[in-house]
């Protein structure tokens, strides 16, 4: 009798588990499931292009990535990891995961998702997708094969240099990309993050700007976005960490720091240089006013330079200052920058012909 009772007892107590272990199941895909439909709405609101990003399963990217294994990672930072994946149809993609648990890392990767779904130019990288049914969201790009800008000047892929032509069609893609957001983007975009490791380099070494975690939509009819400044140390325009307004003209700051590291080779900041030259744009500032410009620039780049390379080289140099003026409505637009590079390729370029011509 005993031995039925406790059988019982021991069936009543497995049948309690397992009803407690179903019910705990199902509140775990319920809470996914409306998770999923909330960053699917997130994802959808405020696109005026009536384009979505499509939707991969969370299946597939773990497929991709070999279940986001350590040997296919690209890159880590605050955003989280990206990695290496191939879809099922060959397409080699990089693959953006949000740190997880990180409310601000997964309302960055939801706002690139958002971003990128509305634009379409050969110098932002594109996107192909996201996943939302994960705990955290994926965010799915075409994979850049070449490093970031950063890598290519003092990272572990600057040896060979770049050669001079090559940097000024780095900065006229990036250029241009930026160009973009500010002028043809509806509405229009500010990057809010512009610096040489979010610029990729593709398989012609063409530059593409990526990384739109910060970015922020215009305000129809404003002449700023009012918020608190975010960015990176070096990059970051003084007149928004001053009176937190965003503008497109914090854009042409930023890249005005890029045009100095493509000159210099130097990074934006940094602790090795002694104090009153940490940051490169005060640091480039100065050697300008003391009429040294030229002293501060790479020397790959001055070594062997003919007259006319080293005007080129000025030029950009001038650009780039123009883009740091403290005052922003003394900066030039992204779209005049981007016609000033533009016109001093088309001078060096020509400078190339006549060499072509007298080694005849």
């Amino acid at each position: 009798m005993d031995g039925i009772v406790c059988g019982l007892g021991g069936a009543l107590l497995v049948a309690t588990a397992g009803l407690f272990a179903y019910r705990r199941q199902q509140r775990i895909r319920l809470a996914k499931e409306k998770l999923a439909k909330e960053r699917e709405e997130i994802l959808n609101a405020n696109n005026s292009s009536g384009r979505t990003a499509k939707n991969f399963s969370g299946r597939e990217l773990r497929r991709a990535t070999a279940n986001f294994s350590r040997d296919n990672l690209l890159g880590a930072g605050g955003y989280g990891e990206v990695y290496r994946g191939v879809l099922a149809d060959g397409t080699v993609v990089a693959v953006k995961c949000a740190k997880l648990g990180n409310t601000k890392s997964t309302e960055q990767v939801l706002n690139e998702v958002r971003v990128l779904s509305q634009v379409n130019h050969r110098s932002l990288v594109r996107l192909l997708g996201c996943c939302v049914d994960l705990e955290q969201p994926l965010m799915v790009y075409e994979f850049i094969p070449n490093g970031t800008l950063a890598d290519h000047l003092y990272g572990p892929l600057s040896h060979p240099p770049l050669p001079w032509r090559r940097r000024l069609a780095i900065a006229h893609h990036t250029a241009q990309g930026i160009a973009y957001l500010h002028f043809s983007a509806v509405p229009p975009i500010y990057h809010r993050d512009i610096k040489s490791s979010n610029i990729l380099l593709d398989e012609r070494m063409d530059g593409k700007v990526s990384d739109f975690g910060l970015s922020r939509l215009a305000e129809q009819g404003l002449s700023h976005v009012s918020t608190c400044a975010q960015g990176t140390l070096g990059y970051l325009d003084p007149e928004y960490y001053r009176n937190y307004q965003l503008t497109d003209k914090s854009d042409v700051y930023s890249f005005g720091v890029v045009l100095l590291e493509l000159l210099t080779c130097k990074r934006a900041i940094d602790f090795g240089r002694g104090a009153d030259d940490v940051n490169l744009a005060v640091h480039v500032q100065r050697a300008a006013e003391e009429e040294r410009l030229m002293d501060v620039v790479d020397p790959v780049l001055k070594d062997n330079a003919t007259q006319l390379q080293c005007d080129t080289i000025k030029a950009l140099g001038f650009l780039a200052l123009g883009c740091l003026e403290e005052r922003r409505q003394n900066r030039p637009s992204m779209k005049e920058v981007a016609e000033e590079i533009e016109y001093i390729m088309n001078i060096e370029a020509g400078n190339a012909h006549l060499k072509e011509l007298h080694s005849l």
